[in-house]
């Protein structure tokens, strides 16, 4: 089932997630909502806190070379937390709840994360290029933040201005 996606500048994109201590029916049921919602809206990741559940899950399903997003592919991340990294890396970024906004962001080049999987069985993932940067956006969400408030101060207002003027055209239409 698609689950609708919180959109900047709802307060519910600030709340911090809280970690997933029951791994049963519902949340295997909502992983695969969390799935569905995701590739319906053509994104690569979403945090559980985009579709309003304030808990600390991410999906991220990267396209293959071909474009395609095969599903055996898809990681079900929960409780993660960033173990090591390393280097820097500016990647150009958008969000499923800032839709149509792109920004380069600064991210660490190489992550490695420790996390749960749907069954509660630990894992570790190391990452780097896109699925780094897709681990760190959306861990991000799970403490509250959006990609928006990485930027420089400069780019940050251009995106306030640009952000109000597409909200008054919609209001216009």
């Amino acid at each position: 089932m698609q689950l609708p996606i919180v959109t900047y500048p709802d307060k519910r994109l600030k709340q911090v997630s809280k970690p997933v201590e029951l791994f049963d029916e519902a949340l295997h049921t909502f992983l695969d909502d969390m799935y569905e919602t995701m590739i319906a809206s053509n994104g690569i990741g979403l945090a559980a806190i985009q579709v309003a559940n304030p808990v600390q899950v991410l999906v991220i399903n990267l396209p293959d070379e071909q474009g395609e997003q095969d599903k055996a592919q898809l990681l079900e991340i929960i409780n993660p937390k960033i173990v090591l990294s390393d280097g820097k890396t500016f990647y150009q970024e958008g969000c499923l709840s800032v839709p149509g906004f792109y920004e380069d962001v600064e991210r660490f080049e190489t992550v490695t994360v420790s996390y749960q999987d749907r069954h509660g069985n630990e894992q570790v993932l190391e990452a780097d290029g896109l699925l780094s940067v897709a681990v760190q956006h959306e861990m991000d969400h799970l403490a509250g933040k959006l990609f928006i408030e990485k930027l420089t101060y400069t780019r940050r207002k251009k995106f306030e201005k640009e952000y109000k003027r597409i909200q008054k055209e919609k209001k216009g239409s």
